[in-house]
């Protein structure tokens, strides 16, 4: 998210229930990183969101050639670093009542841990899409770019977080259902 910003107000959109008939009859579940296919569309459910895109997060050590790679950090620990590809889930939120309740509760899950978890919005996302928000999961520092090399430690962390994050959503979502 190289544009990466904070939290706008939600607008006025009239076009939201049109654009999200459209979002929605062209997502494709077979291109949702396997780990957050039934997140992603649990959330798509809502009458009040829909998700513009989606990563679970990739850990790619030394060697490993796949930049898709959904397999956990080895617990054993290593010196090499790890790049990091975020991860993070972007919707678009309608501007009422229960839409602007789904912005607080994400909020609330950025909250679990401020050094690697962010709220915000993305300019560009937003320019193509009004009221865009994303939740991502990376160190603070490196909060507008997309993959960043992280010691094994720092990335075993991240790996951490990001699990507690996407349990939180679920949660987030059992309460919504």
């Amino acid at each position: 998210m190289e544009t990466f910003t904070n939290v706008k107000d939600p607008v006025a959109n009239p076009a939201f229930a049109a654009q999200r008939r459209q979002a929605l009859t062209r997502l494709d579940l077979t291109t949702i990183d396997a780990p957050i296919v039934s997140m992603v569309r649990r959330f798509n459910r809502l009458p009040y969101c829909f998700t513009l895109q989606s990563c679970c997060g990739h850990f790619l050590c030394a060697g490993q050639g796949d930049p898709r790679n959904v397999q956990r950090l080895p617990e054993a620990r290593s010196t090499a670093p790890v790049e990091y590809r975020i991860a993070y889930l972007a919707l678009c939120i309608d501007n009422n009542d229960e839409g602007v309740s789904l912005l607080a509760d994400l909020r609330d899950v950025a909250a679990i841990d401020p050094e690697y978890v962010q709220f915000g919005c993305a300019d560009w996302f937003w320019e193509r899409q009004v009221n865009s928000y994303a939740l991502q999961v990376e160190p603070t520092r490196y909060r507008t770019k997309d993959a960043v090399c992280l010691a094994y430690e720092e990335a075993l962390q991240v790996q951490a977080v990001r699990d507690t994050v996407f349990s939180a959503l679920e949660r987030l979502l059992d309460a919504r259902s």
